[in-house]
């Protein structure tokens, strides 16, 4: 699935897109001045054709037994794949289930979160003339892997600094990097200072006639210049110019797809304005809870966030909602944050510890069976490192918010090429001597 070159596109048409039938509401209920606002932050090319993602119904047994041994104890799901949105809803309240918007189906290789990240930061790779771009991650990243993809699908190289030495089998998220980009192993001395690692490769890239520039340093001159496109008779003739993104793409850059998808989700003929909902996502860098919760507050909708922590402890993940947001602000240089922000006494994301806390990256006993369970079930993987836990934090608000509650939404981050990596890692999980009752 390749990502065509798209126009501008206005945030209030592209909302108009998305009506079909009878579905004729009102695109927004802010003030004049904020939707001058969204208009600043939504109105440009996105990667993505459109924010549009699935949305299922995971409907949970009525007799479900907790099991401490495994992670979700004795609980049969079933997948409704087209289920009743919008006003339809609320004829299900007696039931338990969470619905789950299947951004793992974006693109057949890059995770749901980094398509939603990657969504404003290509075209302005492109409208900026950029020709190579230089990241970085873990051997298994799945950033890494979007980034490569991405790039080649619209011509761009992409360098990709991993951390560690080159495994024997390459598979996953690493055999995709490998495919699409230009990966060098980094020791991880080295990779310890991840921003003068970037820049000394970048500077190795460019050559003698190229430049280096910073993503968020494009990102912030875009709202003050208009960038100029320059024609070049051939790639021989273009100078080099090399753009480094951070580890994750976990800056305010990566908010601007996932505010984007918040304004598709409150449709009326989907989640609406006015009911309350919950959202859960996985947390690795934090950068997708924070863009959901940005969204939330710039739509004045009553919503939550709940980001189950994987990779740092609750103070990590406030001091990165607190970076992100100044970072926001100081792109954007609009005081209407503030005003919004103005009486917000707590975290706009409320942060969830795993059921089962762990050094991030490593998988327990029973998981590997919890996500096979699941995918025989609902046809739907999910991954024992990332999105079980927010299948299972979806699972118990689920039963929590039953009969009027709250409505319970998961975002499937993706994760699939993730198994991969684990299989070789985890290879006793994998091999099961006989099949799990399903």
């Amino acid at each position: 699935m390749k990502f065509p070159r798209l126009p501008r596109i206005s945030a209030v048409a592209a909302m108009n897109e998305f009506h079909s039938g009878n579905c004729n509401q009102e695109i927004s209920m802010l003030k004049p001045r904020h939707e001058g606002f969204i208009s600043k932050l939504l109105d440009r090319r996105w990667m993505l054709f459109s924010p549009e993602t699935k949305i299922h119904q995971i409907m949970l047994s009525e007799k479900t037994v907790q099991n401490k041994g495994a992670p979700l104890g004795n609980t049969k799901f079933l997948n409704n794949a087209h289920p009743s949105l919008g006003d339809s809803m609320e004829r299900n309240n007696d039931d338990t289930f969470f619905y789950i918007l299947r951004d793992d189906l974006l693109h057949p290789l890059v995770n749901g979160n980094k398509a939603r990240k990657l969504d404003g930061l290509i075209p302005l790779a492109e409208d900026y003339s950029v020709t190579d771009m230089v990241t970085c991650g873990g051997c298994q990243s799945a950033h890494a892997a979007a980034v490569a993809v991405s790039c080649a699908e619209r011509g761009l190289n992409s360098h990709l600094l991993l951390r560690g030495e080159r495994p024997e089998i390459l598979t996953g998220y690493n055999l995709i990097s490998t495919m699409y980009g230009n990966v060098t192993y980094v020791p991880r001395s080295l990779y310890a200072k991840r921003d003068e690692m970037l820049q000394r490769h970048a500077e190795l890239v460019k050559g003698t006639n190229g430049s280096v520039v910073w993503f968020s340093d494009i990102f912030e001159a875009s709202f003050t210049t208009i960038p100029t496109k320059l024609n070049w008779e051939s790639s021989d003739d273009r100078p080099r110019k090399i753009a480094i993104v951070k580890e994750g793409a976990g800056d305010s850059l990566g908010l601007l797809g996932v505010i984007r998808l918040v304004q598709y989700l409150s449709q009326n003929h989907l989640f609406g304005k006015e009911r309350s909902t919950k959202i859960v996502v996985d947390a690795g860098t934090g950068t997708t809870a924070v863009g959901l919760a940005l969204g939330i507050l710039l739509f004045g909708l009553p919503w939550e966030v709940n980001a189950v922590m994987l990779a740092d402890t609750v103070d990590g993940y406030r001091n990165q909602e607190k970076q992100l947001i100044s970072d926001f602000k100081r792109c954007f240089n609009f005081d209407i944050i503030d005003e919004l922000l103005n009486g917000v006494e707590h975290a706009l994301v409320h942060w969830v510890e795993r059921s089962k806390r762990r050094k991030f990256g490593n998988v327990l006993k029973g998981e590997v069976e919890a996500c096979k369970r699941i995918a025989h079930q609902t046809g739907i993987l999910v991954d024992p490192v990332y999105t079980l836990a927010a299948w299972e934090e979806a699972s118990l608000l689920s039963q929590s918010e039953v009969k009027g509650g709250a409505k319970v939404v998961m975002l499937h981050t993706g994760g699939t090429l993730g198994m991969f990596g684990l299989a070789q890692r985890y290879k006793s999980y994998f091999t099961l001597e006989e099949n799990l009752p399903i």
